[in-house]
């Protein structure tokens, strides 16, 4: 059976440091690479470029409509999506080679497995944190409003399961991770606002934090990632919070 062509997209903004091996590892799987790139200020375009992949400009306007976008920039219905930060493992490329060969169903799921400020985490609900990224675009599309986008099958037809895992180079620092949080809890804010969302309880407020960081670092068993787990769970928890007190500090300012 002929391998079905396959395009790898790949949406960028300021990546320079990530996205060299990204690129790297999906040499050999992939008939062609497609960067949609949000205008960065760095090197990024330039490296892409080096690595022979065709380069898009596209002002972001949410992850959800930059992916669909960037999935429809592919020259080929098959389509591998990765983020610039997550590298295939060598038991994943075979896996996707594999199902180039003998494709079936509308996609398939591949684990990530994330690197925090230099330890592989593999609990508190982190891992394997599988994720629908190789799907025939015929068959499905990104759904979602401003945070946790996802690739949802529309044709009923099966998914499949990759081996191997996908790294996740997340956060170098606590730093970094804290001002994403506060970015995304801005997102996740809003998002509720748009969903209408309008009353923000002391429960919201004090209980679901407590209760993030409990089942993470717990019953998740985060404590068994060390320092990493610690901060995970604690800094999740924090964003538990911030999401509900932006929710409601934006709500006191609409009246």
């Amino acid at each position: 059976m002929r391998a079905v062509p396959l395009s790898v997209v790949i949406i960028t903004f300021n990546e320079e440091a990530n996205i060299a091996r990204c690129l790297e590892a999906v040499r050999g799987i992939a008939d062609e690479v497609v960067v949609i790139d949000s205008f960065s200020t760095d090197r990024t375009v330039e490296i892409c470029r080096e690595h022979g992949a065709q380069v898009v400009q596209h002002a972001f306007a949410g992850y959800v409509q930059q992916k669909n976008f960037a999935t429809a920039q592919a020259q080929h219905d098959y389509v591998l999506q990765l983020d610039a930060d997550e590298v295939l493992t060598e038991e994943l490329r075979q896996s996707i080679l594999a199902a180039k060969q003998n494709w079936r169903g509308s996609g398939y799921t591949m684990a990530r497995l994330t690197n925090y400020c230099g330890t592989w985490v593999r609990h508190g609900g982190w891992y394997p944190d599988r994720k629908l990224r190789l799907y025939d675009r015929r068959q499905g599309q990104w759904m979602g409003l401003l945070l946790h986008e996802r690739y949802e099958v529309s044709s009923g037809e099966p998914v499949g399961m990759l081996a191997g895992d996908a790294l996740h180079y997340s956060y170098n620092s606590v730093e970094q991770h804290v001002a994403q949080l506060n970015r995304f809890t801005s997102i996740a804010a809003e998002e509720l606002w748009i969903r209408g969302k309008r009353n923000v309880s002391l429960f919201q407020l004090v209980v679901k934090p407590w209760w993030k960081f409990v089942h993470g670092y717990f019953f998740r068993l985060g404590m068994l990632d060390g320092f990493a787990g610690l901060s995970i769970a604690t800094i999740s928890a924090w964003g538990v919070f911030l999401k509900f007190a932006k929710l409601k500090t934006k709500n006191s300012g609409a009246k």
